[in-house]
């Protein structure tokens, strides 16, 4: 699934009917949570049901698009199944019991509600919300994809503007001859990655650089009375913020992931528990801002895409095992350099790189160019070291566009 964006165009009254629609969707999502809670053992089909009730007896949820209530309730129920699954999964700690929302951002159309124009420049929205016409602003073409191909149509609030993403069906395959070349990365606070060849790339450190600023508009906001105009002016200055700091994040870890793809055949890198890293209260901060998810989750993509192996090695005691003699030196974190018995001396996290992709290999084997055979590599790309390949977990498959 391709998700493309773009910035929408429009009037001040259409991006109140927009914020109506938003609210809408939020209402028969936490209506629908609400008669889940009272009636335990519902299905999805019962929240349909539910939904075809709240168009009769409310106006304004009759006013927007059926295809946008039905996905409300998709996404109430998705809430709903994923706390039974951790049920079942016996997880540690809190389930995720389904909670009412009250700040959503989208609203999301299915195939029908919407029409593009036949520039595909522009899209009218022809619910009875109000919203009209809206114009397109991107370098994307839509041209070279047919309607019947988009499946989903969404529109996104967010602190600079209003945002529509289309998700489109296509396979996103780009076949590219075989480099020969298998590296193992290791994720750290002091360098975003180390590799196995002993390269490090540098950690920008996006949030630590704007914090000075994040609190001088934190600041702002806090100054300003509460339910007045400027408030309002101050938070979305501080949005704005977080939001340019998340999109370098996000691109960073995009640009680098896709260059160590198209450069190597096997990637191997650790299969880190960011939930359970986090709870280390003194690092937590850097961690989230260095962003290793991300960069997990565009190494899976670009996997799938240009037919490349990733795995997801267990990162245990791959920092204390000496990748030159295999024995265990204790370190803790502040040593940064491995100093071995055997004379084997390397810093840290090359070390750690190296072990990574030993253990990868050790899975998979000698690697050479049957990597880009179709039926080799299949829809699946991402698997933990010991696995069987034919039993890959599959990785994301929707790339973001962003104007």
């Amino acid at each position: 699934m391709l998700v493309v964006e773009f910035k929408a165009k429009g009037k001040t009254t259409q991006y109140k009917a927009v914020d109506e629609a938003i609210r809408t969707a939020q209402f028969v999502r936490n209506k629908s949570i609400c008669f889940w809670m009272d009636n335990r053992g519902v299905g999805q089909k019962d929240l349909y049901r539910l939904s075809k009730q709240l168009r009769e007896q409310f106006p304004f949820v009759k006013a927007l698009n059926s295809s946008a209530c039905q996905a409300a309730i998709e996404r109430a129920y998705s809430s709903i199944a994923r706390f039974y699954d951790n049920c079942k999964k016996s997880i540690r700690g809190k389930k995720g019991y389904p909670k009412f929302k009250k700040n959503c951002r989208s609203v999301e159309y299915k195939t029908s509600g919407w029409k593009l124009s036949t520039t595909r420049k522009q899209i009218t929205f022809t619910d009875k919300k109000s919203i009209g016409k809206l114009k397109l602003k991107g370098t994307w073409d839509l041209n070279f994809y047919q309607l019947e191909q988009i499946k989903r149509v969404r529109l996104i609030r967010r602190a600079d503007g209003y945002y529509v993403q289309f998700l489109i069906s296509v396979q996103a395959k780009v076949e590219m001859p075989p480099t020969g070349k298998t590296i193992g990365l290791d994720v750290g606070i002091k360098d975003f990655y180390t590799d196995s060849n002993g390269h490090s790339e540098p950690n920008p450190r996006f949030y630590r650089t704007g914090s000075k600023r994040l609190k001088l508009y934190q600041r702002r906001v806090s100054r300003k009375q509460k339910g007045s105009a400027n408030r309002k002016c101050a938070i979305n200055h501080l949005g704005r913020l977080h939001l340019k700091i998340s999109r370098q994040r996000e691109e960073h870890a995009k640009r680098l992931a896709r260059c160590v793809i198209q450069s190597h055949d096997l990637v191997a890198y650790e299969d880190l528990r960011i939930k359970n890293l986090v709870k280390n209260h003194c690092l937590a901060q850097s961690i989230n801002d260095v962003g290793w998810y991300q960069f997990r989750k565009w190494l899976e993509y670009f996997g799938v895409k240009f037919g490349r192996l990733t795995i997801a090695v267990n990162p245990a005691y791959t920092s204390q095992t000496c990748s030159d003699c295999g024995a265990v030196v204790k370190k803790s974190l502040s040593t940064r350099t491995h100093v071995c018995e055997c004379g084997f001396v390397v810093d840290r996290d090359w070390n750690a790189a190296i072990n990574i992709l030993k253990a990868a290999l050790g899975t998979t084997g000698h690697v050479g160019t049957w990597i880009l055979d179709p039926n080799a590599s299949g829809d699946s790309t991402s698997t933990h070291a010991g696995e069987i390949l034919c039993e890959q977990v599959g990785s994301m498959n929707e790339e973001s566009l962003q104007v």
